[in-house]
């Protein structure tokens, strides 16, 4: 068997040097890669891939003593990652640019361009891990489940699994930073990166603010019976299950129960007036290659951070299914993603529809 040659993203932080260290540990050919990426303006710094990232992946790489190197794809971030960011509050929705990015730049250009570079698989700090079974991939969710990333991950199909690996998908946090520090890794104790990486220091509220797009205008807020009781700052600074910010003194706290668009108006409600049973998934991505065929034994997880929910799902027209849950939730967003679990099997997902 051919020997593999691994690339790994590294991006300066704790969890991809790890990763970076655990492969060069375990015998294999490695060499690291760093992407640089599209930031708002100059006087803008990343909240990754900063000079500072640039030079402590540099300095980790040297310390392994394997290649490394840096790709623009500014460019490309840009065009893929923010611009759809953009379009979708635009649009009236609450986008998740990680998700894009996993799919089109790290797992759509950076493996490309690995690729043409030697590899024959890319590694990153992911908190993930592939199975193989009879000659399928499987993707299935992390040991440490607080740092599970396979919901970012659900986009993934059966050449990009067989070329993933996740060096860190059978290790806690805390046993990744003891691991760090016990090779004195210069990064052992640094913070974990943020979202929302390219907006620098600025709120996405103010980013959004500067590109003019629509439903940033103010408007009426209304209550579930028509009322209008105050004034938004403006429909995409909000999101569906949102308590604070409404700034509307009641006995029972306002939460934001969906947009009207037509008419830019935020419609807010209590408590018991959140939450849904049913609702639409569309721009599926089935990590086998098609629907699993028993749909009643899935649960769905509609944010990184969200429980996982039983529920069943029923096929409809043009990639897209309908799906039940086994209880109401509060926080169904059009944007965000549902991403459908067997245990800990992650089956693929899709874009929640308005």
């Amino acid at each position: 068997m051919a020997r593999r040659r691994i690339a790994v993203a590294m991006s300066g932080g704790v969890d991809s040097s790890v990763a970076a260290l655990r492969l060069v540990n375990a015998g294999e050919d490695v060499f690291g890669v760093m992407l640089r990426l599209w930031n708002h303006g100059p006087e803008q710094e990343n909240r990754c891939c900063t000079p500072r990232d640039l030079a402590n992946a540099r300095s980790i790489a040297a310390d392994l003593n394997i290649p490394f190197y840096v790709l623009d794809a500014k460019d490309r971030f840009k065009s893929e990652v923010v611009d759809t960011f953009i379009d979708g509050y635009a649009q009236g929705m609450t986008p998740n640019p990680c998700i894009a990015c996993n799919q089109r730049i790290r797992w759509g250009y950076l493996l490309r361009r690995s690729m043409a570079m030697g590899a024959t698989h890319l590694a990153t700090g992911h908190y993930a891990i592939v199975e193989k079974l009879n000659g399928q991939r499987r993707l299935c969710r992390a040991v440490d489940r607080s740092k599970d990333q396979s919901y970012v991950l659900h986009m993934l199909n059966q050449e990009q699994l067989s070329r993933a690996i996740f060096p860190l998908g059978n290790l806690h946090k805390t046993d990744v930073r003891a691991y760090a520090a016990k090779h004195d890794l210069s990064v052992a104790d640094r913070e974990d990166s943020q979202d929302l990486c390219f907006l620098g220091q600025m709120d996405y509220r103010s980013f959004l603010d500067l590109q003019q797009i629509p439903f940033m205008d103010p408007g009426p807020i209304v209550d579930t019976r028509g009322t209008i009781i105050g004034e938004h700052h403006g429909l995409a600074s909000y999101t569906i299950g949102q308590r604070k910010g409404i700034e509307i003194p009641a006995r029972e706290p306002f939460y934001v129960i969906s947009k009207d668009l037509s008419r830019n108006a935020l419609i807010v409600g209590h408590r018991e007036d959140l939450g849904r049973r049913q609702f639409s998934v569309g721009k599926l991505n089935w990590i086998q290659g098609a629907a699993p065929l028993d749909v009643n034994t899935l649960s769905v997880q509609v944010r990184y951070k969200a429980s996982p929910v039983q529920a069943t799902i029923s096929k409809s027209l043009h990639n897209r299914v309908e799906v039940h849950l086994s209880e109401s939730l509060a926080d169904i967003t059009p944007g965000q993603w549902a991403v459908f679990y067997d245990g800990d099997i992650c089956l693929g997902g899709g874009m929640i529809l308005p």
